[in-house]
């Protein structure tokens, strides 16, 4: 049995990331939040574009004003007015002075601009009442970014910031990622959807409906397969046409020890090459990874069936798995904090053990609070509105309350 560690390194290490020239598309500016920028962007344009006022005020020459003071201020003529948007027609001569607006293009010859708070203007004078700073709120064209050099790394996600720039810099299209595609089914002659009736024995398939969801989330397009009975023929056959036409197959369900499940013998028989078959995590011990050399490296994760095994499964594993893949350029492994825990937490200390709850910000600092009820792998009903999970390491039975845990947000 591997360590969640030992794990991890061996998925992330048979992770091969969308190619650059193979896997990529053209999108508007529109439609790219949250995609992955494969290219490199640069930039015709100067940020700022001209030298500009920083400030509602006046622009100057800093030699006529350096010595100014409430007591003796340096008097200039006013020759123009200069709202943002507007193009200036007077160079500055010695003597005179232009009221500017915050953003507007600073005159020929000013080189500084001079807060309107610090002056008094009397018709077309203005008695400047303090020295300024040299160049004092003029932003300087190409100050921010220099036309030509890189605007945008690739393998950044499009947040709505980086966004911002694109359209600042006129880019309104953009070469992505594709998405990854995920197949999810789940496996079990006791599964219904939520639309059906129940009958004695059967449960509802949450998660398929949860892991549709989270596949969304990590940025990826889930390609639903629905239930599959406890049929050996028609498993291997949803499992074929699941690694020809997806980057990852998600099953749940089928890879425990019991007389139903199938999936590992399946994917033998189908040339599959099995990493992984258990974990020493609780929940999520029994957890099958494989890849297929003759499908791109497809890579198969049989989660269990449980509500939480199957949800923390896929927050460990499978979610950075996504990630690299997506072509991030920071994907990978999972981000851990170390905060204060609300409540006594306990294992049985054999297992790297996971519990769910929410993170709170008191007084600037993270506590975790553990979900109410019981964390039994089966229990669905106390993950909701759960944000974080925390980790007891192997050997480690109790973390008091008041003692700092680690936790990753989900």
């Amino acid at each position: 049995m591997l360590s969640v560690k030992d794990a991890e390194a061996i998925i992330l290490n048979l992770v091969q990331p969308l190619d650059e020239q193979q896997d990529t598309e053209i999108v508007d500016l529109w439609a790219a939040s949250d995609r992955i920028l494969a290219t490199p962007v640069t930039s015709s344009l100067d940020f700022p574009h001209w030298d500009n006022s920083a400030m509602d005020g006046y622009a100057v020459r800093y030699e006529d004003v350096q010595h100014s003071s409430s007591a003796q201020p340096a008097v200039l003529e006013i020759v123009e007015e200069i709202p943002a948007g507007y193009q200036p027609q007077f160079t500055i001569q010695p003597g005179q002075a232009a009221r500017i607006f915050t953003g507007a293009v600073m005159p020929a010859e000013a080189d500084t601009v001079i807060m309107q708070e610090k002056t008094r203007q009397e018709e077309n004078r203005v008695f400047i009442l303090n020295a300024p700073k040299p160049q004092e709120f003029v932003r300087h064209k190409a100050a921010f970014y220099q036309a030509g050099t890189q605007l945008l790394p690739a393998g950044i996600k499009l947040t709505a910031q980086n966004i911002a720039v694109l359209a600042a810099a006129q880019c309104p299209q953009l070469c992505v990622y594709r998405r990854p595609r995920v197949a999810i089914f789940s496996t079990g002659d006791e599964l219904v959807t939520a639309e059906q009736p129940l009958q004695p024995g059967q449960i509802v398939d949450s998660n398929q409906y949860a892991l549709a969801t989270l596949v969304k989330e990590s940025g990826a397009e889930p390609l639903l397969l629905g239930i599959v009975k406890d049929d050996p023929v028609v498993l291997q056959e949803i499992i074929a046409h699941a690694i020809a036409n997806a980057d990852i197959v998600l099953s749940s369900g089928g890879v425990s020890v019991g007389d139903y499940d199938y999936v590992d013998k399946i994917l033998e028989s189908l040339k599959a090459k099995i990493h992984i078959r258990s974990v020493a995590m609780k929940p999520g011990k029994p957890l099958t990874v494989a890849n297929f050399p003759t499908y791109n490296s497809v890579l198969y994760f049989g989660l269990p069936g449980n509500p939480a095994s199957a949800l923390v499964t896929f927050w460990r594993f499978v979610q950075p798995t996504i990630k690299k893949l997506s072509g991030l350029a920071q994907g990978g492994e999972l981000e851990f904090l170390l905060v204060r825990s609300h409540d006594e937490l306990r294992s049985n200390g054999k297992f790297e053990t996971y519990t769910w709850g929410c993170l709170h910000l008191i007084d600037g600092l993270y506590e975790f609070y553990q979900a109410s009820g019981s964390h039994s792998s089966g229990n669905l009903i106390n993950l909701a509105q759960t944000n974080a999970l925390a980790v007891l390491p192997v050997g480690k039975v109790l973390i008091s309350s008041g003692e700092q845990v680690l936790v990753c947000k989900i």
